[in-house]
């Protein structure tokens, strides 16, 4: 049976547990019908559009 050659101290214990907690960006790109920013394999929350169908109605605002 394997046992550790010599103690672990608690710094380089927690910094080898830290890289399992990264948070990662959420993909972004820009529309291609409107080109504002959203989130990619989802709808446009600016023209209402995926994959270039209307998937959803959205009233532009009133100038």
């Amino acid at each position: 049976m394997a046992t550790p050659k010599g103690k672990v101290s608690k710094a380089r214990r927690d910094s080898r547990r830290s890289a399992h907690w990264k948070l990662s960006l959420p993909g972004i790109a820009k529309c291609a019908r409107c080109g504002k920013m959203k989130l990619m394999h989802r709808v446009c929350k600016a023209c209402g559009y995926y994959d270039g169908e209307q998937v959803i109605k959205v009233e532009e605002e009133a100038k």
